[in-house]
């Protein structure tokens, strides 16, 4: 059980590392995919501010300086490690508690472990939004995101800290359901096995490819939790609920808007993941096979069958 937790937390390391490089460095500046990314969803299509995704880094830059776009990411590099532990460590422990390591067990564990997440990325993803959205100069609001987090409660109650909540569980349950599913089935399939000289380039394709069809599986959802996250900073709250949120957004600006900042999102998806599956991958295989084997005692032969077993179920 403690081993789960402990690869996610390596897991969670080398998707920092990998992905810090892809939010600060861009074009030749600082730059971060996800704060453009969030100005992209929550602008307004009468007036809108962006072009696209290289426009929103360079206004960005142009307009608040080299370290302008580094806004928010305190909260998601504090939280990213303890999470991909508590996503590992839950679907692991979920998988073995159905007692059959299935295609449809898969989905299962990884859902109950994108529901359970939720109550530390939904307050999480809350003060991430409101950091990249607050203006440059003087007038800033917060200080960082526990700053923001504590203002938020003082004004809003425990509501306002969970704000988009239910969004954020339809998105987070069903998308790590295909992650892991995704997952399972491509390091099945490329045959992922100890001793193949292909074995790490294999694992970070079915990571990256996981990542990717998890971001694709919900990420109209995104969009929508971004908008509620962000409803009434600058003015009054617009939207009474998810339903009111989609049913205005695609009356204003039709079904793109719900596609809105996808490129971005799937640029830093593929390496965060793919270093993230891979290394929870290796942990766990150098981990539990030193585990497995009596001190002293020669190296059992390979097994017959998938050498390889997935994070879940070795």
């Amino acid at each position: 059980m403690a081993l789960d937790f402990l690869a996610g937390c390596a897991g969670g390391v080398a998707g920092v590392l990998v992905g810090h490089p892809f939010d600060t460095v861009k074009m030749s500046v600082s730059l971060t995919p996800e704060r453009a990314l969030v100005r992209l969803q929550v602008q307004s299509v009468e007036k809108p501010q962006y072009r696209g995704t290289l426009h929103c880094f360079q206004a960005i830059v142009k307009q608040e300086g080299v370290l302008g776009p580094c806004r928010g990411l305190g909260s998601p590099l504090l939280g990213l490690t303890f999470i991909n532990a508590l996503v590992f460590g839950v679907q692991g422990n979920t998988l073995r508690a159905l007692g059959r390591d299935s295609p449809l067990n898969q989905f299962l564990a990884g859902a109950a472990a994108g529901a359970i997440q939720c109550v530390i990325c939904c307050p999480m993803e809350l003060a991430k939004t409101r950091l990249q959205l607050r203006e440059a100069g003087p007038g800033r609001t917060y200080r960082g995101p526990l700053d923001c987090l504590a203002q938020v409660y003082r004004r809003e109650g425990l509501r306002g800290v969970n704000r988009g909540m239910v969004s954020t569980l339809l998105r987070e349950t069903p998308s790590f359901g295909v992650y892991f599913l995704t997952y399972d089935v491509l390091t099945r399939a490329l045959g992922c096995e100890p001793g193949d000289r292909l074995l790490v380039p294999k694992l970070l394709l079915a990571g990256g490819t996981s990542g990717i069809a998890s971001w694709l599986s919900t990420y109209p959802l995104d969009v929508v939790k971004s908008r509620l996250q962000a409803d009434g900073l600058r003015g009054a709250p617009r939207y009474q609920g998810i339903l009111d949120c989609v049913r205005q957004s695609y009356r204003a600006e039709g079904w793109r808007v719900f596609t809105r900042g996808l490129a971005s999102t799937l640029l830093r998806a593929f390496p965060v993941n793919a270093a993230t599956f891979a290394t929870v991958t290796v942990v766990l295989s150098h981990a539990r096979g030193e585990q497995a084997r009596p001190e002293g005692d020669a190296v059992p032969a390979a097994p017959a069958g998938p050498a390889l077993a997935q994070p879940s179920s070795l």
